[in-house]
């Protein structure tokens, strides 16, 4: 029900004023610790009574190749080692780098000064949105561009400019943002180096790249406002530009009626994992090949979805589909859903493994941690579905788990607000820490203490106890990223929804410097060396360098 301007500026100065009155007898942070069965990390993963699907009244069924299947053994098995490199080539190929989602930046910075710089803009656009009225503007939620250098041989069958397919060491910005453009950009200086895609459909989601073929991945979180126009994910040579698949819209298969692509799939050899709001997780092998004019294309084979439903899910609340992107760990991919269900899935056979209620809409994907040789998650979650009626006030949890049984180790709690459907809590992926950070996991908590503002908080990954927390102004959906010198001192880069750029110390979370962009963060950056690019609300693609 849409609501007028007057009601939610009411609303909002009234959350304001019952969460200041609350605050001096209430609890905003609050720490639960669990026992789990600890088992070894050799261990396959298995359900313990309180993770065992049934318990959250989880039922899955199965289609291969356009028929109902009651089973499926994948035809070339997949394993992943959580030590395993993800990408043959250098630079961020999907969102947060990987198959862990492990951080969004790639080599290291030289940082003497701890200042932020703009050098370059970049404009983007905006597109009218499928329903009612407005616009999808520039770059939202998740929003993370990828960065890629490409080898020598690629560059030269790519429909590069010819300035660029000539320039060494290019490393090459592809940002597919919510106007329904694909942007191609030279990491230096921003300048073009290809002609911008137009494919008009709203992409809120970071995309994916193969990780040793040209082939772009692409998902629109929303259909347009044309006929047809429905939304659905596509797969494009980035030799040649054409599109290779179109698949997953309007899909008799699912149990939902919404479907988008904000996921960001994964590839492993010739397989993909993509998980969609529509409840179904999609995967195919892609056989690629070169046609007889010696052009990439592919024969997809193997087409498998898997469905499912929970006890609470519906059209009207807690939602089938999944918004994040996945982690997968050896045979095991873990993704969370919109209606506070986490799954883990056997890929090779597409059955549900586990499922453990993480209680509300998660849109923050899961990261993967392993420690003292036990495999871990962690993941965060928005007050979606859970908080109070009329007040839409709530606990927001941060959660680990154990990747073995989904056992809960611990949970960090934060007491939140949402208003006018901008939700609080966590939005964001977690950044966890290496090296002299490699004990603590970084978040950005929305619309806590207060409506507006937001915390940056550093937690423990053993115990979960706060360390240090840095509040802002204004909250923050936008995903921390990790930024590593020579030596190995790390510096935390988080946005907010104020279009501020914060840069902190991350072992302390001593502010060093803070620049605006002037438009809402909502995107996620991603960081090459000590060049960072992130697109705004605000119609805009920034590179900023760290200095």
């Amino acid at each position: 029900m849409k609501t007028s301007r007057i009601f939610r500026i009411f609303m909002m100065a009234l959350d304001l004023f019952v969460m200041a009155l609350l605050r001096p007898f209430r609890k905003f942070t609050k720490l639960q610790r669990f026992r789990p069965q600890r088992e070894s990390g050799d261990t396959p993963a298995h359900a313990v009574p309180e993770t065992q699907p049934q318990a959250h009244g989880i039922t899955a069924e199965l289609e291969v190749d356009g028929q109902r299947a009651e089973s499926y053994t994948r035809s070339e098995p997949i394993s992943v080692p959580e030590d395993a490199p993800y990408a043959g080539r250098e630079g961020i190929v999907t969102f947060r780098g990987d198959q862990l989602r492990s951080g969004a930046s790639f080599g290291t910075a030289e940082i003497r000064e701890g200042k932020l710089r703009v050098c370059w803009s970049a404009q983007t656009g905006k597109l009218a949105k499928g329903y009612g009225k407005g616009f999808w503007t520039g770059s939202g939620w998740t929003g993370q561009p990828l960065i890629v250098r490409w080898r020598d041989e690629e560059k030269q069958a790519m429909n590069l400019y010819a300035d660029k397919k000539q320039k060494d060491g290019l490393f090459e910005v592809v940002y597919s943002t919510m106007d329904g453009n694909v942007y191609f950009l030279d990491l230096e200086d921003g300048t073009p180096t290809r002609d911008v895609w137009k494919v008009g459909l709203p992409f809120k989601g970071a995309g994916a790249l193969h990780p040793t073929l040209p082939i772009l991945h692409l998902g629109p979180g929303d259909s347009g406002a044309g006929e047809g126009e429905y939304a659905r994910a596509y797969l494009y040579s980035l030799e040649d530009g054409e599109k290779l698949l179109e698949y997953g819209g309007q899909d008799a298969f699912s149990l939902r009626k919404f479907c988008g692509f904000d996921s960001s799939p994964l590839f492993f050899g010739d397989y993909i994992l993509e998980p969609s709001e529509n409840g179904i997780l999609y995967s195919f092998k892609l056989n690629p090949y070169r046609d007889a004019e010696g052009k990439l294309r592919i024969d997809p084979t193997e087409f498998v979805k898997l469905r499912y439903q929970t006890a609470r899910s519906s059209e009207q609340s807690y939602w089938l589909g999944m918004e994040d992107s996945p982690v997968v760990w050896k045979n095991y991919l873990y993704i969370a859903d919109n209606g506070g269900t986490m799954l883990c899935v056997d890929i090779n056979t597409m059955q549900v493994v586990w499922t453990q209620d993480v209680v509300d809409d998660t849109n923050g994907s899961p990261v993967f941690s392993m420690e003292d040789g036990h495999p871990y998650l962690y993941i965060g979650t928005s007050l979606h579905w859970s908080p109070s009626k009329r007040l839409r006030l709530g606990d927001c949890p941060i959660f680990k788990l154990d990747a073995i049984t989904g056992e809960y180790v611990w949970i960090r709690s934060y007491f939140c607000n949402t208003i006018a459907g901008i939700s609080g809590g966590v939005q964001a992926t977690a950044a966890l820490g290496r090296g002299e950070v490699g004990d603590l996991l970084f978040l950005p908590v929305a619309r806590t203490p207060s409506v507006r503002n937001g915390l940056l908080v550093a937690l423990d990954k053993r115990t979960g106890r706060e360390v240090w927390r840095y509040r802002m102004h204004a909250y923050a959906w936008s995903s921390p990223v990790l930024v590593y010198d020579e030596a190995g001192k790390a510096y935390l880069v988080q946005g907010d929804s104020e279009g501020v750029l914060h840069l902190l110390e991350a072992k302390t979370g001593k502010h060093l410097d803070s620049i605006s962009l002037g438009a809402n963060i909502e995107a996620s950056p991603a960081v090459v060396g000590d060049m960072l690019v992130v697109g705004t609300r605000g119609m805009q693609i920034f590179g900023v360098r760290l200095s």
